[in-house]
């Protein structure tokens, strides 16, 4: 600790590169501090720290998070709670910039509305370990050292007295964190037991503050209400007993005039793959957690996808079993994003007609009347949908305000008026014709056996050091590879797209092919290398896949990673 302070009063003044000699492990009071990396410019991005309390220390006790043992539900939600203290109390307890770049500031990373694995911090019955990043203090491009000082010595350790002892902290709102991703757990795999696909309670707050916050809209319509129809009882272990809206296996349809809330369930749907935090609104929305939102997605690229099962007979005779393009159109994009969800195992596909290829979805009487079908390639999702249903056990949730067509195949329709939901499916079977029957068309073949070669994974730049990148959520720097994540709408956070980053190039390196030849790959498919690669992630952490030392990785889910990969523009596949 004092050798921490006689090095920084020696380095002030000096040029800011005097930090490097920081480097290192420093015993405080009851906590290890440890310098991992330190920034070689005040501009360059922030130095990263860790800090380890011993478990006696930080005062958890084991049975707040480690019930039932080895159970890791109420662990994540722990480590969840204790990144957003560390938010909180770096936003009372750090003065903040001060100096030139970064100079002064200490964050940590959290997630925003979701409960997701992280590495920011890692409990254990041994310790718990916190991963910051801290901006070291300059004055132009030299080191304030005094300011190091108090920010180390002043700040830090009030940061960790704050947050990371069980004595300071809110202990009755801990409990409730747990508690609540406790219930959303076992209310997901409550949906399984009981024949249904998703599950929103009432009392739930769907609507959002706006585009681009995830949080409540302050002034939200009224809390969601099930019809009695569709009512059904859960009993949770900490909530205890829960009514609200179950949606049944097969097709449903969410119907109603614009503006009344159709798209806002459909979302709230979406994002309850993911458990939530308190006050969310959405603590008690949950759906099958390999549910898939698909959309049209004009200009992507796909490689080797069998989208035939939808389009087929292509003019000048164009491949639709191993379909490639550089620049997909809005149907054979919503085909593939379709097909690749099946490669995932998906068994619910959420799709909003708003985000849809028209011509995928409908074709209506006077259409097939004036293009005979054997000129019209596309098979529409309305044909097909319950094919998958039927034959593969796939459920569709479809957000269907422009076509009635749907009612024909429906099982379930509700619908949104003024945000509350009405079960209208007598109606609309009342409405619905008799159709002829359909013939089942090419099958859904699973699972393909296709799979990128060491040309597409790799991230080296010519000569230049291997390059992984992202400055948001949205896109992914893989080398030579620019991959556009904007459309793949259930990836929800930064740390989710470094680490898939990161865990392509692992798959590339320990599962993929070697080379085109390859007699004896390391996996059977895409799909297959990329479950090793979670598996390894499940059974070794996060920090698995980083050469170095970091807190910034999420978990993401397969179908998001798969869904990287499927839209690398360059290299072959086999």
């Amino acid at each position: 600790m004092e050798k921490l302070r006689t090095q920084l009063h020696a380095i002030d003044g000096k040029g800011y590169k005097a930090y490097k000699t920081i480097a290192g492990r420093y015993a405080f009071p009851d906590v290890e501090l440890s310098i991992d990396h330190v920034q070689g410019d005040p501009f360059a991005n922030p130095s990263r720290i860790s800090l380890r309390l011993d478990a006696a220390v930080a005062g958890f006790p084991e049975d707040l998070w480690n019930r039932p043992p080895g159970s890791a539900v109420r662990r994540v939600a722990l480590e969840d709670f204790l990144g957003r203290a560390l938010k909180d109390a770096i936003g009372r307890h750090v003065r903040g910039q001060r100096g030139s770049g970064c100079s002064g500031e200490i964050a940590v990373s959290t997630s925003g509305q979701q409960v997701l694995v992280r590495n920011a911090v890692q409990v254990s019955a041994d310790h718990i370990e916190a991963r910051l990043t801290l901006g070291l203090p300059a004055n132009g491009r030299r080191a304030a050292g005094l300011e190091a000082i108090t920010m180390f010595f002043d700040e830090l350790c009030a940061v960790v007295d704050a947050a990371l002892r069980y004595r300071n902290i809110d202990q009755q709102k801990c409990r409730q964190h747990l508690d609540s991703v406790e219930d959303q757990q076992a209310l997901r795999h409550w949906l399984r037991d009981q024949g249904l696909v998703a599950f929103v309670a009432n009392g739930a707050v769907l609507p959002r503050a706006s585009g681009v916050d995830d949080r409540p809209m302050a002034d939200a319509p009224l809390p969601f209400v099930a019809p009695d129809s569709l009512a059904h009882i859960v009993i949770l272990p900490n909530a205890g007993e829960v009514r609200g809206l179950g949606i049944p296996h097969g097709i449903t349809l969410i119907v109603g005039g614009g503006f009344h809330g159709k798209s806002t369930l459909l979302h709230a749907l979406e994002r309850g793959v993911y458990d939530h935090i308190p006050g969310d609104g959405r603590e008690r929305v949950a759906t099958l957690d390999n549910a898939v939102k698909v959309r049209a997605e004009d200009g992507r690229a796909i490689s080797n996808v069998n989208i035939s099962p939808f389009i087929d007979h292509l003019p000048f005779g164009r491949d639709t079993v191993r379909f490639s393009t550089e620049n997909a159109s809005g149907s054979t994009s919503q085909a593939a994003n379709i097909i690749e969800a099946l490669e995932c195992g998906a068994q619910l596909l959420l799709i909003d007609e708003d985000t849809s290829a028209t011509n995928f979805m409908i074709r209506d009487e006077r259409m097939q009347a004036l293009v005979a079908p054997d000129k019209e390639p596309i098979t529409p999702l309305v044909r097909r949908v319950r094919h998958l249903y039927e034959q593969h056990g796939v459920s569709s949730v479809i957000v269907m305000g422009g076509s009635g067509d749907y009612f024909d195949v429906a099982d379930t329709v509700i619908m949104l008026d003024a945000y509350q939901a009405h079960d209208v499916t007598p109606e609309a079977r009342a409405l619905a014709r008799p159709t002829p029957a359909i013939e089942p068309g090419i099958a859904f073949r699973q699972p393909t056996h296709r799979c990128p070669l060491p040309n597409a994974l790799s991230p080296a730049r010519s000569n230049r050091p291997v390059k992984i990148d992202t400055r948001d959520h949205n896109s992914l720097l893989y080398g030579r590879h620019y991959i556009d994540l904007a459309q793949v709408e259930q990836l929800i956070d930064i740390g989710q797209t470094r680490s898939i980053g990161l865990m392509i190039y692992y798959f590339a390196q320990h599962y993929a092919p070697d080379n085109a030849h390859d007699d004896t790959p390391r996996c059977d498919n895409l799909i297959d290398g990329l479950q090793k690669t979670l598996r390894d992630a499940q059974r070794y952490g996060l920090d698995h896949f980083s050469e170095y030392k970091v807190g910034n990785l999420a978990m993401p889910r397969l179908h998001e990673l798969a869904a990287a990969v499927n839209r690398i523009r360059e290299g072959d596949w086999r």
